[in-house]
């Protein structure tokens, strides 16, 4: 094959798309609200890619991502990713994020000292927020400090890391309170 290819699948959360090269995944992209949205985001990113029918690398990840959403506890250690514009640093982190098991998470703080980078803890949450292979790389078991899981998953999605690792079982779960959440964007308030 040459170029890139990719192919939109159904799955129990919508359809998603999956974008591969000749040498590994390049991208998983979570379903939005439309497909023609999902499309329009994989053409946006991947403009070279076409619609084709998946390399057997990719159709292996999707029978384990399909599985993934169903609940089940696939195994993607056979699964080649193209990394070839990945940075070696996000490299690093996602392999520590695949080796967080299912119903299990960790902190961006946890990674960076298992990386041996202990003050990179925002180094590791951009590493998360730009993982191309979501759900082959299991990002969303990475949270920040509090094990807040309420944003939304990178590269669109409707699908927040919350449902994702209840998927997964993986308890407790922390959510911030409103408050939380309006203190830090609220103006400050004028003396009186």
């Amino acid at each position: 094959m040459m170029g890139r290819g990719y192919t939109i699948f159904d799955t129990a959360i919508g359809r998603c798309g999956i974008i591969w090269s000749s040498t590994g995944i390049v991208a998983v992209q979570l379903p939005e609200a439309r497909e023609i949205d999902t499309r329009r985001r994989i053409f946006v990113a991947h403009p070279e890619a076409r619609e084709q029918r998946p390399s057997e690398n990719a159709e292996l990840a999707i029978e384990g991502i399909i599985g993934l959403l169903q609940g089940g506890d696939p195994d993607f250690s056979e699964v080649s990713l193209d990394a070839g514009g990945v940075l070696a640093f996000h490299r690093r982190v996602y392999e520590a994020a695949c080796g967080i098991a299912r119903g299990e998470t960790r902190t961006y703080h946890e990674i960076a000292k298992t990386l041996g980078a202990s003050g990179a803890a925002h180094s590791v949450a951009q590493a998360i927020a730009k993982n191309p292979y979501m759900l082959i790389v299991p990002c969303h078991r990475v949270l920040e400090a509090g094990n807040y899981a309420d944003r939304l998953s990178p590269y669109g999605g409707v699908i927040s890391k919350r449902r994702l690792l209840a998927l997964e079982g993986a308890h407790p779960i922390a959510s911030k309170t409103l408050f939380e959440v309006l203190l830090p964007v609220a103006p400050p308030r004028a003396p009186t």
